[in-house]
């Protein structure tokens, strides 16, 4: 029969919970941004290629290079979310494995730092990701095509 942990035990492992959860929530707004961006780059993306035809070869031109910029910048932003989920993939497990540690005898705390770490490291990724795309959107070429 399982051993129950004293209640004490279990509201200290919640307790120990929140910050991941917490971390969670900036990812999410994270994720929420990444994916704002990543919706207007595709749009206007859509939007040159449907002009490209009908421009003159002037026009045509600067059009094609923010397409390539656009398509650069969608690349980023795919990336940058690609890591963002990846750190609240690592923060869920992170939780699962300190509650887990909670109701078996080995120690999983090692895991758990490592974890966070792991976390961490994949929202910075995220973060360096997301900010250059930021400089390459401010330095893209803007046809005047609306």
């Amino acid at each position: 029969m399982p051993t129950l942990l004293p209640l004490n035990d279990i509201s200290h492992v919640i307790q120990l919970a929140i910050a991941p959860v917490f971390m969670l929530t900036a990812i999410g707004a994270v994720l929420n941004v990444l994916t704002g961006r990543l919706s207007r780059s595709v749009d206007r993306r859509r939007v040159l290629v449907a002009a490209l035809p009908k421009l003159d070869v002037g026009l045509a031109d600067v059009a094609r290079a923010e397409v390539e910029f656009e398509i650069r910048r969608i690349r980023l932003i795919y990336h940058a979310i690609t890591m963002a989920v990846t750190s609240a993939l690592m923060v869920c497990l992170l939780i699962a494995v300190a509650f887990f540690d909670a109701f078996v005898a080995q120690d999983y705390g090692k895991l758990v730092a490592s974890l966070f770490v792991l976390a961490m490291v994949a929202l910075i990724a995220s973060l360096t990701i997301f900010l250059r795309e930021i400089f390459l959107s401010v330095n893209s070429p803007r046809a005047p095509i609306v």
